[in-house]
């Protein structure tokens, strides 16, 4: 059994890897931008193409420095987001960046190498115990877990981890908000990632400094963090690029718009398929015959200029404001248009109602399918960004008693969790296919 023992929470929106040694405490990989430790990385990539000395050179950057080579690039640049949503799914096999094709796994090795990079840590790669996090349900249309697999194995050998086991991401967050109870309760855990939410009940021992659990149910489901903002951005930001108008038929009358293009740009992980000649190509010519043609011509621009970083991140603004206010305004700027909307948590709230409804169904049904009341849970651990959405908070605290809601790390305790099972004798009990 290691003495050392890696975390590994790779997540659509965010990574964090967590640091586990025998009788010292968890700790997160760190890295340094503006100054500032962090122990989040977001989920990043940005490829950008310049010429030195005429010839052609990609720079690779990840997280927030991927962001930034975005937004100060002077060649020509791929940015790559909420690329894990992918992970499960056989439809994606490779996408060209620049000349060059570019399966997942040649995306996922490029993502972990920039991250060791920039953490500047040296993780002993001799008597370690490598765990990594996978969601219970994937993403996707008719996901392929064996294909999954093959895609984190081949991610992690690129870093030198050539033997990792696999732990459900809210059973690493169970094992963390266990690891500081002092005698037996029932957890159930709502983990609210990117892409995926998912849900498991476990029951917990501890006799002296043993823990032991047994596993009650797991759930999950394709709604998460994404799904709210993918919600934000048809209410507030579609409707300004041609979303509810129409355009005329050969025999002029007015058809609806077609709603396939707003519902890509509405998903971060499908935005690049909208830039692609094909696509650009439909726009220009729904744009010929558009009742108000200077929308698509807006939504060309956005597509074309890569201005949607730009009105993703004054929509994360507006869901972080709208965890604390009433009330918020919604901004963003890109080329010459300016969309400004006064925005009320209310209105948020009945936009993602459906989400939510999905969200509680598959709760009930997990208590139903593992024969547990509401009285049976002992406390209820919320982790993960969404979790601080007051809409979320109030599903769980109407069903569970607000008494019962617990939280802390929602960021990092996946992978702390993840960490520890490596240190514990018994860790092959919690691991997965």
């Amino acid at each position: 059994m290691s003495d050392f023992s890696i975390g590994i929470d790779f997540g659509t929106t965010n990574t964090v890897i967590a640091l586990a040694e025998r009788d010292k405490p968890v700790r997160s990989v760190k890295f340094k931008h503006s100054d500032i430790l962090h122990d989040v990385y977001r989920s990043l990539l940005c490829y950008e193409k310049t010429i030195q000395n005429q010839r052609a050179q990609v720079d690779v950057t990840g997280g927030p420095w991927a962001l930034d080579q975005y937004l100060t690039a002077r060649g020509e640049v791929r940015f790559l987001q909420s690329f894990k949503s992918h992970i499960a799914s056989s439809l994606f096999k490779e996408t060209q960046i620049f000349s060059k094709r570019h399966t997942l796994q040649d995306i996922m090795s490029d993502f972990f190498q920039r991250f060791m990079k920039d953490s500047g840590e040296q993780f002993p790669l001799d008597n370690t115990t490598v765990i990594a996090g996978r969601p219970i349900v994937y993403a996707g249309y008719s996901p392929d877990e064996d294909l999954a697999r093959e895609r984190y194995n081949t991610a992690y050998q690129s870093i030198g981890f050539s033997d990792v086991s696999y732990v459900y991401e809210p059973v690493g967050a169970a094992y963390y908000y266990a690891s500081k109870i002092e005698r037996e309760a029932t957890i159930l855990v709502a983990d609210f990632g990117g892409g995926t939410s998912d849900f498991s009940i476990i029951r917990f021992e501890r006799t002296g400094d043993k823990l032991t659990s047994t596993p009650l149910g797991y759930a999950g489901v394709g709604i998460a963090g994404d799904s709210f903002d993918s919600r934000l951005i048809d209410h507030i930001v579609s409707p300004y690029l041609g979303k509810g108008s129409g355009y005329y038929s050969l025999d002029r009358q007015v058809l609806d718009m077609p709603s396939n293009f707003y519902n890509r740009f509405s998903k971060w992980h499908e935005l690049g398929i909208l830039k692609s000649p094909t696509t650009l190509r439909e726009l220009r010519e729904l744009k010929a015959v558009a009742v108000n043609p200077e929308m698509i011509e807006t939504f060309i621009d956005v597509v074309d200029n890569d201005w949607s970083m730009d009105i993703y991140d004054a929509i994360s603004r507006t869901k972080m404001d709208l965890t604390h206010n009433e009330e918020t305004t919604f901004s963003v700027q890109f080329s010459d248009q300016k969309i400004e909307q006064k925005i009320a948590r209310a209105d948020f709230e009945s936009w993602i109602a459906k989400d939510l409804s999905v969200i509680e169904n598959k709760v009930e049904n997990l208590l139903a399918d593992s024969n547990m009341k509401v009285s049976d849970i002992d406390k209820v651990f919320l982790t993960g960004g969404t979790s601080y959405v007051p809409a979320v908070q109030n599903l769980f605290a109407k069903h569970f008693g607000v008494d019962k809601l617990a939280s802390g790390k929602q960021l990092e305790s996946v992978a702390y969790g993840l960490a520890l099972v490596g240190l514990d004798p018994n860790a092959a009990t919690w691991t997965v296919k």
